[in-house]
């Protein structure tokens, strides 16, 4: 007869989803609902407009899209009472620079938008497919890799991402590559960090919690104040890549340790 195992512990999302009462759920996941709709009608609306402003300038273009994300951020404080406070606002550089940012929702697609200048994305390829979404996205010149790519995948980001830096924009990466779970962790990939050796532009860490109330499948949003913490540049002449991805790891991953609200005494 085989010994008895443990049950498998449930994930930090299903925790999440499972902490409230009916009555709480069902008023939870009315304001969703209309979070919901108002993001898809302003997809609607914004998505085909994008296309008009093709022969814009970028930062022309930038700022029209860019209404899309200023107008769920409120959206989403209006519905489902869940708003962001920035910490660390002084380390933004008045150049631009790279961005390396814990990945937990699609909160902070939206966000870095309204913390940070005109920026482009690191990003699969497979999202500029997406009707309408896709639309307005190509618009913003974002840096399309096929992941699957390996080694071609990084060269594109080191040399579009240069192209962008040079150009006055920042650039997003999400160095674990896609959303994680509250509470967890990937590997960090090389890419972004050799972005930086190769530019000598520095690194901008951000480490956030909105994976606490925006998880990645659910469709409730809790309600609360997501903390931003954005860390000191990471500098990168004559630094190596493996020196300088070290440090994003070490700094976001220890700030994450110091903003979290998941309760370790329940096992979160």
């Amino acid at each position: 007869m085989s010994a008895a195992q443990d049950p498998p512990k449930p994930s930090s999302d299903s925790r999440q989803r499972n902490d409230y009462s009916r009555t709480e759920r069902f008023r939870l996941t009315l304001r969703a609902g209309l979070f919901w709709w108002g993001m898809l009608l302003s997809t609607l609306l914004i998505a085909p407009l994008s296309l008009l402003t093709f022969p814009l300038p970028f930062h022309w273009r930038y700022r029209f899209i860019g209404q899309w994300a200023r107008f769920n951020l409120w959206w989403l404080k209006e519905t489902c009472g869940l708003s962001y406070q920035i910490e660390g606002g002084a380390h933004i550089p008045a150049r631009n620079a790279i961005i390396m940012a814990k990945h937990q929702s699609a909160w902070e697609t939206l966000a870095l938008q309204r913390i940070f200048g005109p920026q482009v994305w690191v990003l699969k390829r497979e999202l500029l497919w997406v009707p309408l979404f896709g639309w307005g996205l190509a618009m913003l010149e974002p840096i399309a890799i096929d992941r699957k790519a390996g080694r071609k995948a990084v060269r594109q980001v080191v040399e579009q991402g240069t192209q962008r830096l040079n150009a006055g924009r920042w650039v997003v990466i999400f160095p674990e590559g896609t959303r994680v779970a509250p509470g967890e962790r990937k590997r960090y990939g090389i890419g972004g960090a050799l972005l930086a050796e190769h530019s000598g532009y520095p690194v901008i860490p951000v480490a956030h919690n909105a994976g606490e109330y925006w998880s990645r499948r659910s469709f409730i949003k809790r309600p609360g104040v997501i903390r931003v913490v954005i860390g000191p540049p990471i500098q990168s002449h004559g630094r190596r890549a493996a020196d300088i991805i070290a440090d994003v790891e070490q700094w976001i991953e220890s700030t994450m340790t110091d903003i979290t609200t998941l309760d370790t005494k329940r096992g979160f």
